[in-house]
């Protein structure tokens, strides 16, 4: 069944260059994309803000060690490697279970989601969107990317429940940034308006 949703979405490669090209980007920069929003949404953002973007970040990276543990249990061999299928795009030969960019997506995106849900929600739409791609360029099986979104939610919902024991430290990183930065706002404020 897995191989055979598999062959159903990476089968439609290779008839639109417009439409392939797409889907390589995303599974190549969608998660630069989600690095660029959250740094955008902390230098913008309030503090309540920061702590979703530091919750998002920390969630990600937890996410993956769960991956990297996960992979070390559990071999599954990437699609080309046993089905010898044409790839939109070389990669490695490593365990195809569970996806790390769809991890990465899914969980930022669930993670924000808990607290800023109008975020959060084209986020998961873009999360989706990544884990199709690893399907669509011949990755990933659909299960890889069924486990990614598992991994997401059961990490992400772990840490909302534990997120007072992470608040301190939050809170400490988001204070050490307003000293060094939120100083230098204020003094530039005050410059401009003593030129007024």
């Amino acid at each position: 069944m897995n191989y055979e949703l598999f062959k159903s979405i990476h089968n439609l490669s290779g008839h639109s260059n417009a439409l392939d090209n797409f889907m390589v980007f995303i599974t190549d920069k969608a998660i630069y994309i989600f690095a660029l929003a959250l740094l955008v949404l902390w230098i913008f953002g309030g503090k309540s803000m920061k702590r979703a973007v530091l919750y998002a970040g920390g969630t990600g990276v937890i996410a993956l060690v769960v991956n990297v543990l996960i992979a070390q249990i559990y071999y599954e061999p990437r699609p080309f490697v046993t089905h010898h299928i044409q790839t939109l795009i070389p990669h490695a030969e490593d365990s195809s279970f569970p996806s790390d960019h769809s991890t990465g997506a899914f969980t930022i995106a669930i993670a924000m989601w808990f607290r800023y849900k109008k975020i959060g929600i084209p986020m998961f739409i873009l999360a989706l969107l990544t884990g199709f791609s690893r399907i669509w360029a011949g990755l990933h099986y659909p299960f890889d990317v069924l486990g990614s979104l598992m991994v997401a939610i059961v990490v992400s919902y772990v840490i909302v429940k534990l997120s007072r024991l992470f608040d301190p430290l939050v809170n400490w990183i988001i204070s050490i940034y307003d000293s060094i930065f939120g100083k230098r706002s204020i003094s530039n404020k005050s410059s401009r308006t003593k030129n007024f």
